[in-house]
């Protein structure tokens, strides 16, 4: 694996070697091992501890993918599309649901278990075994989410490919995202969190817990097990005050609560419908 890492960091500081077949070879074998998911854009931290580590070399093998394709016509059915990147097959030899229209693009790693409702899947893309991607959600390229994680309707995840250095949106196992939530520019929630409807969250977007008699912040990351709802903060601007968006830790998921709790369950705990 350096010996590849070495093509691709070549390659990266002279485009001149995508000519070359070897590197050609060595980045496309970084999008299989990808796709197997023998290969990760971002590792998660061992038993023992630690923080995810970011592959930059990895996503810049993903970059590197795009100018070596040539454009070309792909016929699904009744579909068409005119794009460089195939799209991942062999679904039931995965043990992966996808329901019509769902579409995931090849160098996305799907886990047995994971259910596609119609929804979309970019390259560079984890997702865990158990977990659903309901309807009209987005996983974007470099996401990585765990296990047994629910993508309610419409949720967003961010992709993030340039800078290389930044960090890809992380959703860890267990983690329940309701509808219409966008979770972008590598934020992380941590696992088995609850995130209510319409939250969104970013890489600096403020997010208070108010379970406290002081709040307490946090930027771009929802500690585990924290149930989660949209808020707004008092921010000054020349023409005067005004609300702006944040996200409210209103407590903790509780140990008697089902992982497979609805949403509305588990905002019912503290009084709030969202």
């Amino acid at each position: 694996m350096a010996d590849l890492q070495t093509q691709i960091e070549a390659a990266w500081a002279d485009r001149a070697l995508l000519q070359a077949p070897e590197t050609k070879a060595a980045i496309e074998h970084v999008i299989e091992e990808l796709d197997k998911g023998r290969l990760r854009v971002a590792t998660p931290p061992t038993e023992d501890g630690g923080e995810w580590t970011i592959n930059e070399w990895v996503k810049k093998a993903v970059i590197l993918y795009f100018p070596i394709r040539q454009m070309s016509t792909q016929e699904v059915g009744p579909f068409e599309f005119h794009d460089k990147m195939a799209l991942k097959t062999d679904y039931a030899g995965q043990q992966v649901r996808v329901v019509p229209p769902a579409v995931a693009r090849y160098g996305a790693f799907l886990a047995p278990g994971v259910i596609l409702m119609p929804s979309y899947t970019n390259i560079g893309a984890y997702v865990g075994e158990g977990t659903m991607v309901d309807t009209w959600a987005t996983v974007g390229s470099c996401a990585q989410v765990g296990k047994g994680v629910h993508l309610s309707g419409g949720v967003g995840l961010g992709g993030v490919l340039e800078p290389v250095q930044a960090a890809p949106v992380i959703i860890e196992d267990g983690a329940f995202i309701g509808s219409r939530c966008i979770l972008v520019e590598g934020c992380r929630i941590g696992k088995e969190a609850v995130i209510g409807a319409g939250v969104t969250i970013t890489g600096s977007t403020k997010i208070i817990d108010v379970t406290g008699a002081e709040p307490k912040e946090y930027r771009g990351y929802v500690p585990p097990r924290s149930v989660v709802i949209p808020g707004t903060i008092p921010k000054q601007f020349p023409a005067g005050e005004y609300q702006v968006p944040c996200a409210l830790i209103i407590g903790q998921r509780k140990p008697s609560t089902d992982l497979k709790t609805s949403l509305n369950d588990a905002l019912r705990d503290f009084g709030v419908s969202v």
